[in-house]
């Protein structure tokens, strides 16, 4: 089977790409607008880009002529907040994912609670086992659709007790979700470890 692209609308495409490049890490980002709404809206075009600092990228579309309300308020207020949910929370980001008008806060609306960050202004989510809270580094646009890429720098993580273990993070017990293609989710399968693979130098002879 061969598909061209160039045949092919924005929507179409959009399902073709988010069922190949499964499964994707999910950022649950909290926001705030100008006038103090609490926003959250996930995220799975998301991942890291540099490690010191520490940076992230989320890639935030567009619904019609209009971009999403975590795209406006990063761009306004330059902080947010990414969250690596768990299985029993699940349900919680699937229905963050629901449009609302820019006055409607989503985290009041699922009744989520919320804590103060310590280096920034917004909120972070009390029943999320991570969260980073980051400030805005750049923004590009990409493609026809022009989705916005934003990066943040991470200025504090916080991460549930026992999730860390000799500097790193135990996965089977974050029990992080994942997004496959549609509105469908996947948790950890089996865990593989291989044996770290050392390249010996060739030799210049």
């Amino acid at each position: 089977m061969r598909i061209d692209p160039t045949e092919l609308g924005a929507e179409r495409i959009y399902r073709l790409m988010t069922g190949i490049v499964v499964p994707r890490p999910i950022a649950w980002v909290t926001s705030l607008s100008r006038s103090g709404v609490l926003n959250l809206a996930p995220f799975s075009a998301f991942t890291f880009v540099s490690q010191k600092p520490p940076m992230l990228a989320i890639s935030v579309g567009r619904k019609g002529a209009n971009y999403k309300d975590t795209a406006h308020n990063i761009l306004d207020t330059e902080e947010y907040v990414i969250h690596i949910a768990d299985t029993p929370l699940m349900s919680a980001v699937h229905d963050s994912s629901v449009e609302h008008p820019p006055e409607v806060s989503e985290v009041e609306h699922l009744g989520l609670e919320t804590l103060a960050s310590e280096r920034i202004k917004v909120p972070r989510l009390a029943a999320a086992p991570v969260a980073m809270e980051c400030r805005f580094r750049q923004c590009l646009e990409f493609g026809d659709a022009k989705s916005r890429l934003i990066v943040g720098e991470v200025v504090m993580f916080h991460l549930r007790d026992g999730l860390v273990n000799d500097g790193k993070v135990e996965t089977k017990a974050l029990d992080p979700i994942a997004r496959i293609g549609g509105p469908r989710y996947a948790s950890l399968g089996e865990i593989v470890t291989l044996n770290t693979v050392f390249q010996t130098p060739k030799s210049k002879d």
